[in-house]
C-alpha cells in the first residue's frame, strides 16, 4: 500500500481505517451501557454493586490489554516491511501472555468482596459486586484474547470484521440481558448474575468468530500452527512493551477506579450518578479511542517505511479530527445533560431527581474533561505507533497519581466539593498528561528509528 502524500489523502486513509474501529469501540461500549441501563431499571443497589464490580474487572482487563496494544504497532510495522514471520511471532506471543495474565488475575475476581471492603466500600455493595464477578470474571480469559486478535486484525487493516463481530456481540448481549436480568421469555430472573452470564457468553462468542476469521481469511500467517512452541525473543519484546503500555493504562484506569471508590465514600447516589456519567463520557470517548487506534496503525506503518514526513502530517490530521469531534461533544454535554442521565433511570425511581442533579453537574465538568482526555489518548496512540512506550508510562504515573488523584481527593473530600470536585481533579491530571505526551510525540517524530525483530 503506497503512503498518502497530502492532507486529503491522509484524512481519507485515517477515516477508512478509523471509522470501523470507532464503530467497534462504540459497539463495545454499548455492551456496557446496556448493562448499566437494564440494571438501573432493575434496581439502583444492583447497579451500584455492578459499578464497583465492573470497575474492578476493568482495571485488570486494561492492564492485561497492554500486551494486545503492543501487538498492534509491531504488526503494523512488520506488515509494512513485508515481514510475515515477524508479525506472526508477536501475535502468538501476545496471545500467550494474555492467557497467562487472565488466569493469574482470576482469583482476584472470584474473591473480590474482601478487597472491596478493605478499600472502604459498603459490605452489601461489595457482596453484590462479588456475586457479579464470580461469573463475569471467567470472561477475562476470552476478553483478553479477543483484544489481541482485534489488534492483529486492525494492524492489518481488516477492521470491518472487528466492527461486525463487536456489533453482533452487542446485540446478543441486549437479548441475553433482557432475558436473564428480568426473567423474560421464560428465563429465570437472575439480576446481576444474569448480566454476568450474558457478558461471558458474548466474549466467548466473539473470540470464536475472530479465530475462525483469522484462520480462513489470513491462512498464510498460520497463527495457530504449532501454537504451543515458545518464541522467547518475541515474547520478551511483547512483554516489555506490553508491560509499559499496561502500566500506562493502569495509571489512567486506576485514576478512574479510585474516583469510583471516592464516590462510594461520598454516598450511594453519588456513586450511581458517577457510574452513569462515566458511561456517557466513555461513549463519546470511544470515537477518540478509535481514531487513536487508527493513528497507531498509520504511525506504525510510517515507522516501518521510515517516513518521517508522512508520520507528522498524518498525526496532525488525526489530532485535528479528534479536536473537531471533541467540540461537538462539549456542545452535547452542555445542551442535554438531563436527557442523557435520565435514560439510565427508571421514571418511577424515587431518587431520580437527586441522581439527575448530581449527574447534571458531573456532565458540565465532563465538557472540559472530554477535550483534555481526547488530546492525551491521541498523543498516546501516536507514541505507541512509533513504539515509544516508556516515557508515556512515566508521564501517566506522574499526571494521574502524583497530581490528579490527590487533587480529586482534596477537592472532593477535603474541600467538600463532592462529586464535582472529584471530577475536576480528573481534569487536572488528564490535562497534564495531554501536554506532556503531545510534547513528547512531536519531539520524537522528528527522529523515528526503524525497529524490528
Amino acid at each position: 500500500m503506497s503512503p498518502p502524500q497530502n492532507t486529503k489523502a491522509h484524512l481519507r486513509a485515517l477515516l477508512v481505517l478509523g471509522l470501523p474501529l470507532i464503530g467497534s469501540h462504540l459497539a463495545q461500549m454499548a455492551v456496557h451501557m446496556i448493562d448499566t441501563l437494564m440494571l438501573g431499571w432493575y434496581d439502583v443497589e444492583a447497579l451500584a454493586g455492578v459499578v464497583l464490580g465492573s470497575t474492578f474487572f476493568f482495571i485488570l482487563f486494561i492492564v492485561g490489554s497492554g500486551f494486545a496494544w503492543a501487538v498492534m504497532p509491531m504488526v503494523a510495522a512488520a506488515s509494512e516491511e513485508g515481514d510475515d514471520p515477524g508479525l506472526r511471532r508477536v501475535t502468538r506471543m501476545g496471545i500467550w501472555i494474555s492467557l497467562i495474565v487472565a488466569v493469574a488475575c482470576l482469583p482476584l475476581l472470584l474473591f473480590s468482596a474482601p478487597i472491596l471492603r478493605l478499600i472502604g466500600q459498603e459490605a452489601e455493595l461489595s457482596q453484590i459486586a462479588q456475586d457479579y464477578l464470580r461469573i463475569a470474571g471467567w470472561g477475562l480469559i476470552p476478553a483478553l484474547l479477543v483484544m489481541v486478535l482485534k489488534s492483529y486484525l486492525s494492524a492489518l487493516e481488516h477492521t470491518r470484521v472487528v466492527l461486525w463481530a463487536t456489533l453482533a456481540a452487542a446485540i446478543l448481549n441486549a437479548f441475553l440481558n433482557y432475558a436473564l436480568i428480568f426473567g423474560n421469555w421464560g428465563a429465570p430472573e437472575l439480576g446481576v448474575r444474569g448480566a454476568a452470564i450474558a457478558s461471558v457468553v458474548l466474549q466467548s462468542a466473539t473470540l470464536v468468530a475472530l479465530v475462525v476469521y483469522a484462520m480462513r481469511v489470513l491462512p498464510q500467517h498460520q497463527l495457530f500452527h504449532r501454537f504451543w512452541r515458545p518464541d522467547w525473543q518475541a515474547l520478551g519484546l511483547v512483554a516489555r512493551m506490553g508491560t509499559q503500555i499496561g502500566l500506562t493504562s493502569l495509571a489512567e484506569a486506576g485514576l478512574f477506579a479510585a474516583s469510583t471508590v471516592i464516590m462510594g465514600w461520598i454516598g450511594t447516589l453519588e456513586l450511581v450518578a458517577h457510574g452513569i456519567a462515566i458511561q456517557i463520557v466513555s461513549l463519546f470517548f470511544m470515537v477518540h479511542v478509535g481514531l487513536s487506534n487508527a493513528a497507531t496503525v498509520r504511525a506504525g506503518r510510517a515507522l516501518g517505511r521510515k517516513d518521517e514526513v508522512g508520520l507528522r502530517r498524518g498525526a496532525a490530521v488525526a489530532q485535528a479530527l479528534s479536536l473537531g469531534f471533541g467540540i461537538i461533544s462539549v456542545v452535547v454535554f452542555l445542551a442535554v445533560p438531563d436527557a442523557m442521565v435520565g435514560l439510565f433511570l427508571d421514571p418511577e425511581e424515587a431518587r431520580r431527581a437527586d441522581i439527575l442533579t448530581i449527574g447534571r453537574a458531573l456532565l458540565v465538568v465532563a465538557a472540559i474533561f472530554q477535550m483534555v482526555d481526547a488530546a492525551q489518548v491521541m498523543a498516546l496512540g501516536l507514541l505507541r505507533g512509533v513504539q515509544d512506550t516508556k516515557a508515556p508510562m512515566i508521564y501517566a504515573i506522574l499526571s494521574y497519581w502524583v497530581i490528579g488523584m490527590p487533587m480529586s481527593y482534596l477537592m472532593g473530600i477535603t474541600w467538600q466539593m463532592g462529586g464535582t470536585g472529584v471530577w475536576m481533579g480528573l481534569v487536572i491530571g488528564l490535562a497534564l498528561a495531554a501536554l506532556l505526551m503531545n510534547v513528547r510525540f512531536w519531539q520524537r517524530s522528528s527522529r523515528i528509528e526503524a525497529r524490528s525483530l
